[in-house]
């Protein structure tokens, strides 16, 4: 591990909401299928199962060299650092009795991804999210903090690389000094001192958050890919967060070699004194209700046995004190690799201070002025949303100027889908339009306009449960949208005609509406695996065709209720096109309520 800075320089080792109501799910292609069982039900024995992908692998967590931990409920947090245990709970509840098969979190199957400090490294993640936590059978934390003063619990590794950041190990208990930064705590450490770290790798002490089996505000769709990560055996679990006070626990149910998914309301009572599935059984907390449906199903589809796996987050920043100063020298930059060639700039792999990997674009001298340069980054940095690539830094002193940005190991979207190893089922490619549909809602309630999505500029990163991760990127051309919520872009500037929707390729008006065509566009290219659209066409024929009503034809394997909304997004009239808010719950919900039926032949 490298050097750790704190501010007594000290040294240390570093080691949207979805619909639960009862939905049905459609035939699909590749027969993966969900389940929802309503809560009013609950207690029925007879629970339907419906057969979703097939199951490869041991049924139990495999055998390891390594020493084995054999926990019981305690793994579920209650005791972590010392913590109150469940009420009514004491702690021989947490041994196995006579008979009892206890969870086992020791070596799990390993998943590797990046990461979430940007170190390159490629980090084994249990079902834990990572090493055993603290009172879980991982190292002893010393826990010697004042009594009464707030504490936070680290969820995640990080290593800092900067003076003023303070570095720590999963499982580290901290006294928490200043939360008013909305990404960046201030905390001391026992042994590593005073510092501040990202707000996203730690949780207050006794919360939800500090739960290994909660997962916080995703979307039903996300949960379904955690529980279903990584061949984990049944029962594996999170607990997710919904409107209005209520949660949702996601289970894999395992079933004679086939995988399926069940979701259940956790619903507050009014008074806000407990919580409960069915109202036959209510608990004082939701960690209460966890406790009790790991011992047993309690009219469940099966007991709860392991929580699902966490994706490490993105780093907020390169460190807390580039959050505000983003220009930084270009010398801290090591360019390894060049990745790619655009018309205005080059992107490369590269590592801040030797270390941290990040992607760096490099604009061709001449590209544009500094003033409308940084204007363009300050709107890039201002957006925050886990589908859109994370702006860093800038460097603006002296051309080429950069910027540097999250580094997405699998390139763009357009090459992946082009890449016959990469082929994608069904059920993968409308995942990933939902994707890109969410980060794109996002810009739409800021009133920003991307002005050239299409496949080339979505990135890829890792795969769960056979789908990859994808945020939109290049804000190079992105401009706020003022009162008219029209841009007009200069005379004389040049577009991607085929991406383009008319209004904007001929008169330069810009709008959410406008990226909504080219989303339709971007649809195309998903479902052709590639292919540019038009492609007997050039761009001069392709403003004739379309000015005449000529619409591509149906993608071969495409279902017809994605095309019908590629013509919707393709409708002459502006006004007619679809928002991204509503293109986001067609494809997150496709499978629940959506035919599966292709397009006929003739397409």
């Amino acid at each position: 591990m490298g050097k750790c800075f704190s501010r007594q320089q000290s040294t240390g080792k570093s080691s949207h909401d979805d619909s639960e109501n009862s939905r049905s799910s459609a035939a699909i292609s590749d027969r993966r299928r969900r389940h929802s069982v309503d809560s009013q039900s609950v207690d029925s024995r007879d629970l339907d199962s419906v057969q979703r992908q097939r199951y490869v692998g041991p049924r139990q967590p495999p055998h390891s060299s390594q020493q084995q931990h054999k926990l019981s409920a305690s793994q579920f947090g209650y005791y972590r650092a010392g913590g109150a245990l469940p009420s009514g709970a004491n702690r021989s509840m947490y041994q196995p009795g006579d008979g009892q098969r206890a969870p086992y979190f020791g070596n799990y199957p390993r998943h590797y991804i990046v990461n979430g400090d940007g170190s390159g490294k490629s980090t084994a993640i249990t079902s834990l999210g990572g090493s055993p936590s603290v009172g879980l059978g991982g190292r002893k934390q010393q826990n010697e903090t004042v009594e009464g003063e707030p504490k936070v619990i680290a969820i995640y590794e990080y290593q800092n690389h900067v003076k003023g950041d303070i570095c720590f190990d999963k499982g580290d208990v901290m006294i928490l000094l200043n939360d008013s930064n909305p990404d960046w705590w201030y905390v001391r450490h026992l042994k590593n001192g005073e510092g501040y770290a990202p707000k996203n790798f730690l949780a207050k002490m006794e919360s939800l958050e500090s739960e290994e089996w909660y997962a916080g505000k995703i979307q039903r769709s996300t949960a379904e890919k955690l529980v279903l990560a990584g061949k984990m055996p049944r029962g594996t679990f999170l607990v997710r967060k919904r409107e209005g006070g209520e949660y949702a626990l996601t289970i894999n149910d395992l079933k004679d070699d086939s995988l399926d998914v069940k979701h259940y309301k956790i619903r507050p009572l009014d008074n806000a004194s407990g919580f409960y599935i069915t109202t036959r059984k209510v608990f004082p907390t939701v960690r209460d209700l966890i406790f009790y449906y790991s011992k047993e199903p309690g009219g469940l589809c099966c007991r709860l046995t392991y929580p699902a796996q966490k994706i490490a987050p993105v780093r907020p920043d390169l460190s807390y004190d580039t959050a505000k100063n983003w220009e930084i020298p270009r010398e801290e930059l090591q360019l390894v690799k060049r990745l790619g060639d655009g018309n205005f700039a080059t992107v490369y792999l590269g590592r801040w201070r030797g270390v941290i990997e990040v992607a760096v674009k490099m604009l061709k001298p001449g590209t544009m002025s500094v003033e409308a340069f940084l204007e363009e980054a300050q709107i890039m940095k201002q957006c925050n949303h886990p589908k859109l690539v994370r702006l860093y830094a800038v460097c603006t002193v002296g051309e080429p100027y950069y910027i540097i940005t999250e580094f997405m190991r699998n390139g763009s979207l357009l090459h992946y889908l082009r890449n016959l190893n990469n082929r994608l089922s069904i059920h993968a490619l409308v995942d990933t339009c939902a994707q890109v549909a969410s980060g794109m809602m996002y810009l739409e309630s800021r009133k920003l306009v991307h002005r050239d999505l299409a496949a080339r500029n979505v990135l890829v990163g890792d795969k769960i449960s056979g789908v990859p991760e994808v945020k939109v990127a290049d804000f190079g051309l992105a401009r706020k949208l003022m009162d008219e919520n029209i841009y007009e872009a200069q005379l004389g500037a040049k577009f991607p005609i085929k991406w383009t929707a008319p209004e904007a390729a001929q008169y330069g008006n810009f709008t959410v509406k406008s990226d909504v065509w080219s989303y339709g566009i971007l649809l195309n290219e998903i479902f052709t695996f590639g292919t540019v659209p038009y492609p007997t066409m050039h761009n001069k024929e392709v403003i004739a065709h379309l000015e005449e009503g000529y619409r591509m034809p149906c993608p071969k394997g495409c279902p017809e209720a994605i095309y019908l909304e590629m013509l919707k997004c393709w409708d002459r009239n502006p006004d007619k096109r679809p928002t991204f808010e509503y293109l986001f719950t067609f494809f997150d919900d496709f499978f629940y309520f959506k035919s599966t039926k292709l397009c006929p032949s003739k397409c």
